[in-house]
């Protein structure tokens, strides 16, 4: 029994199962990654704006938290705790390859026939996906050190205090920076919703 795992942490049970488990009994530590898998694989390419490279950055998180786990020591719930690995891990990404520019290529969305015969879902659905667009080029011309923390406090709810812990800042400064990261982002993605606006149209 792991006395330190909170009672509150919805992964309580699992963390204690992967904690005491035999040597080469992976069983419960990957419960936790099918559990935790999307979210970090999408803050990954987030973070970083990666495509090519996120889905390995997001593997290496889960290797690390692994060979991690024994000093877990339940002082946040198991899932910021994993965050604040994917953080650093992304971080340390990002400053290996500053100043490379990768292009971010945009996903392919499965064909559904029965939904393409339905012309109110189709344009609900185009209507996200150009939504998703806007966002994704916006927060890919975020400078990366606004564009991190928007992401741990709006994308993986992070405190204050735990951004700040994470970015290795003063708590005001890193209130600050979530600020004035919201401000760019909203500048940013107004603007890119007025160029896709169709010519003619009252602003």
């Amino acid at each position: 029994m792991n006395e330190h795992i909170s009672k509150e942490d919805p992964d309580k049970d699992l963390l204690e199962l992967a904690l005491n488990s035999r040597e080469g009994d992976l069983r419960a530590f990957e419960e936790l990654v099918k559990r935790h898998q999307g979210r970090i694989l999408a803050d990954c390419r987030h973070l970083t704006r990666d495509s090519n490279d996120s889905e390995d950055l997001a593997q290496e998180v889960f290797v690390k938290a692994y060979f991690a786990l024994q000093r877990f020591e339940g002082r946040s719930s198991f899932r910021h705790w994993l965050q604040r690995i994917k953080v650093h891990h992304c971080l340390n990404h990002i400053k290996r390859n500053k100043g490379k520019k990768s292009v971010a290529l945009e996903e392919e969305i499965p064909e559904d026939h029965e939904q393409l015969r339905r012309a109110p879902e189709v344009t609900r659905k185009l209507d996200q996906e150009a939504d998703r667009h806007r966002i994704e080029v916006a927060m890919g011309a975020m400078s990366p050190a606004l564009r991190v923390a928007l992401v741990m406090r709006d994308m993986d709810e992070m405190s204050y205090e735990e951004v700040a812990i994470a970015l290795g800042i003063g708590l005001s400064a890193a209130k600050m920076r979530i600020k004035r990261a919201r401000e760019q982002f909203r500048v940013l993605y107004l603007d890119e919703t007025l160029q896709a606006a169709p010519a003619g149209e009252d602003a």
